[in-house]
């Protein structure tokens, strides 16, 4: 008598891209591995990262705040008047971050995932994507770092600020690199070419930038458009890093604090999902 075949078992089902991360350790070889390949071109980018916020800073904050004097700043304690290049060095600090880390995150590793595909190399050792995600995002998160360090030495010796709480901007400019970076890993994600970056700076950093209060207080601003600028991630990063400059303690430390690590939680697990789903296809 003869058995019937075994039918064949289904295939197992494929996770699902929006499961939750998957993180090991193995991020920091390939960290360290962006970090080697750096080390080469470690001065020009730091020329090139620190240039364009200096060359903002020097124009507008000594040729415009010769004209403008001081502006008033919503403190604590009440409204008080702070030299013009004193507001613009701690909101363009932030807006530096943001460029460093978006740009990072954006071209460079774009060209890591896509055109030279060493993201493809990385995997075939036993790194898994969750893994090379996170070591990009922290790796553009460090480079943003770096950039701020510098504009921040750069600031000191100029007397703009010698706040010493100053040590507490620090860690928060490096939260602000964190939450851009996996912002921007989600455009990475989406891109398929270099020309779509251009959607993201002009449609989403650039009215950011003007919106947030880098540039002018926001009660310039007229309600609508300030309410809708109070959720901004910018705009939180600037209202915990000002007062810093101004030796004064941010008014609403928790709330800005838990918009930035919202952001940043909700912006990597979409940019992880959106990458796992780029690699099955």
């Amino acid at each position: 008598m003869q058995t019937a075949p075994p039918s064949p078992q289904a295939p197992p089902p494929t996770p699902s891209v929006w499961m939750p991360p998957s993180l090991s350790a193995r991020w920091w070889p390939v960290f360290l591995r962006n970090l080697l390949v750096w080390r080469k071109l470690a001065i020009p980018s730091l020329v090139g990262n620190i240039a364009e916020p200096l060359m903002w800073l020097v124009a507008f904050g000594y040729g415009m705040g010769a004209l403008v004097g001081q502006v008033n700043v919503a403190a604590e304690g009440g409204a008080t008047k702070v030299p013009y290049i004193l507001f613009l060095a701690s909101g363009s600090i932030c807006m530096s971050a943001m460029n460093a880390a978006s740009f990072e995150a954006l071209y460079s590793a774009f060209s890591r995932m896509h055109v030279q595909k060493t993201w493809d190399g990385i995997m075939n050792a036993p790194v898994r994507l969750d893994d090379v995600v996170l070591a990009e995002m922290l790796w553009a998160a460090f480079k943003a770092l770096f950039t701020v360090t510098a504009i921040l030495g750069v600031m000191l010796a100029l007397g703009i600020s010698h706040s010493p709480k100053l040590l507490v901007a620090w860690p928060v400019l490096l939260g602000v690199g964190i939450m851009f970076s996996s912002i921007a890993l989600i455009f990475n994600a989406l891109a398929k070419g270099y020309d779509f970056f251009t959607y993201y700076f002009t449609l989403v950093l650039t009215p950011m930038m003007f919106l947030s209060g880098v540039f002018f207080p926001r009660e310039q601003l007229p309600p609508i458009v300030r309410t809708i600028s109070d959720w901004l991630p910018l705009t939180n990063a600037v209202e915990l890093v000002r007062p810093l400059f101004m030796d004064q303690w941010p008014a609403h430390p928790w709330r800005h604090g838990l918009v930035l690590v919202v952001t940043t939680v909700a912006a990597f697990w979409v940019a992880l999902a959106l990458t796992r789903r780029r690699f099955r296809s």
